[in-house]
């Protein structure tokens, strides 16, 4: 498979995408004014603890207060004079579970997370002040998620300077590899703390992993001294810019170039991996033709038909996305597909073909937490057990950590998603102020009934001598005098005044004034 890495920067804005094949597969976008926060490291204060709901609100300095739930808390922090102090050390380990952190980022799932937790109020007291670092970003109302257990990234490894625990990626399957990383990870493993082999370390040197830690153990004291210092809310660390982050977690040797746009963070990125992998420095270029580089590649366009519902596929059938607030639905039609004998080969091959764009609209669009796609039904078991197998190794190009069930009964696949920041739609689209974010409105002809009652209701004792004037939108203007005419009539003999209907674009769609006139 053939990927490339594009970035497109100005000072505005930074978009980059991600090619297999010639067609995009990831789309990140980063605004100036609105970059996220995850990844960055705070000194932040305690300002409510809910034993009811195990979690506590902290203040970051930021527009809301951020959420850090019970299992997001190291014992070490019960005290902020002794955060960051080596807890007693615990066997190490190269097995325990990973998972995918911000941009491909591997992290740990604490070894405190196996093992019963304390009440949140014996871990936290109101006023107190931590150093936490923020894990998902602002979704819909909600604050930042946060944890007290650091993790620092560089190219091969995770530092982990709260977190006594060794780990290799699980997408590093090679057991000998993974014996040889083993034993360059215990080598290291010199103080507090605890490291990842990212799946970049694959194949690298102890020298490069050494390098690694020299870096991040020099930034962690950094952090640790500015801490110290500083009056909670601070900002202790911010995690590099999307240019710079996208350089270090996503490309790799098996991206064949990076292309950039702009001649400044095209000397950036070089300079930045010239420290960290200098043998990708090459694989760089600057893009220099007057169109502009994501219409040149048909990014443009990918991204307008992310914001719509409707995917086509080749075959003709179709799927459609819609996404609510506690789960993103996913359905599976034939459409114009009718197949060429049997309807189950017909189902299966729509099915299969549709595995395929499902997976890459996920990654696409960035959708996250609970994910229910709707297959059509299969009668065969093995046509179901061959639709899981491809989901599967289609799931496996996904950079966020992910978890799928089988097929049901109903042809219904649950998928989780790690969800650390607003899908693609959520960050480039607003609620429609007609609808307000449902998605419709209310008909015509329930709108004028909706006239008729409150004309009813309105006049109900008013004398002879006053009239009525009825302003609406104009596509109602043209209803009443069209197929509802007669409904303006009966009103007026049923009231006993005269009805004057008057059309206003200004109006919402929905809106409408009446007013008594004398």
């Amino acid at each position: 498979m053939q990927k490339e890495l594009l970035i497109s920067a100005n000072d505005r804005e930074t978009r980059v995408a991600v090619l297999e094949d010639g067609r995009v597969a990831e789309v990140q976008i980063e605004r100036r004014k609105q970059r996220g926060v995850v990844g960055n490291i705070y000194k932040g204060r305690v300002t409510r603890v809910l034993p009811g709901m195990q979690s506590a609100f902290v203040d970051l300095g930021l527009e809301k207060d951020a959420f850090l739930y019970v299992a997001d808390v190291g014992e070490e922090v019960e005290d902020f004079d002794r955060f960051g102090a080596a807890e007693d050390p615990e066997p190490l380990t190269a097995e325990k579970k990973t998972t995918n952190g911000e941009n491909g980022t591997e992290t740990a799932e604490p070894e405190s997370a196996q093992r019963p937790h304390p009440s949140i109020d014996e871990l936290l007291r109101e006023g107190q002040e931590l150093v936490v670092q923020v894990i998902k970003d602002t979704i819909s109302t909600k604050g930042v998620r946060i944890t007290t257990h650091i993790t620092l990234p560089g190219r091969s490894l995770v530092y982990m300077p709260t977190i006594d625990h060794l780990g290799i990626s699980r997408r590093i399957e090679n057991e000998e590899e993974r014996t040889r990383l083993k034993e360059i990870l215990e080598g290291l493993k010199t103080g507090p703390g605890g490291y990842i082999v990212r799946t970049a370390g694959d194949g690298r040197a102890p020298e490069e992993f050494a390098a690694d830690k020299r870096y991040l153990s020099r930034l962690w004291e950094q952090i640790r001294k500015k801490a110290e210092r500083a009056g909670a809310p601070a900002l202790l660390h911010r995690d590099l810019d999307l240019s710079l982050r996208a350089a270090r977690d996503i490309f790799g040797a098996e991206f064949s170039t990076l292309l950039i746009d702009d001649d400044e963070e095209y000397q950036r990125i070089v300079e930045f991996l010239d420290q960290v992998q200098p043998n990708l420095a090459s694989k760089v270029r600057l893009y220099r033709k007057s169109r502009p580089l994501f219409e040149e590649y048909g990014i443009d366009a990918e991204i307008e038909n992310a914001l719509k519902s409707k995917v086509w596929l080749k075959s003709g059938g179709y799927i459609v996305i819609n996404q609510t607030e506690a789960l993103v639905a996913i359905d599976v039609n034939t459409g114009k597909f009718v197949g060429n004998k049997r309807l189950e080969d017909t189902v299966m091959k729509t099915n299969l073909e549709a595995v395929q764009e499902i997976v890459r609209q996920i990654r696409l669009r960035d959708l996250g937490g609970l994910i229910v796609i709707d297959f059509i039904d299969m009668e065969e078991e093995e046509h179901r057990g061959q639709l899981v197998e491809v989901l599967e190794t289609e799931l496996k190009k996904d950079r966020s950590k992910n978890r799928m069930l089988p097929v049901s009964e109903f042809g219904l696949v649950e998928i989780t998603r790690k969800r650390q920041r607003q899908s693609l739609e959520r960050a480039l689209t607003m609620p429609c102020p007609y609808c307000a974010g449902v998605g419709r409105i209310k008909s015509v002809p329930t709108i004028v009934f909706e006239i008729r009652r409150e004309i009813l209701r309105k006049v109900m004792g008013v004398e002879e001598g006053h009239s009525l004037l009825l302003r609406v939108h104009p596509e109602i203007y043209r209803y009443l005098q069209g197929e509802e005419r007669r409904l303006i009539e009966e009103l007026e003999e049923r009231v006993g005044i005269p009805i004057r209907v008057q059309s206003d674009e200004h109006l919402h769609h929905e809106g409408f004034d009446i007013v008594l006139e004398t």
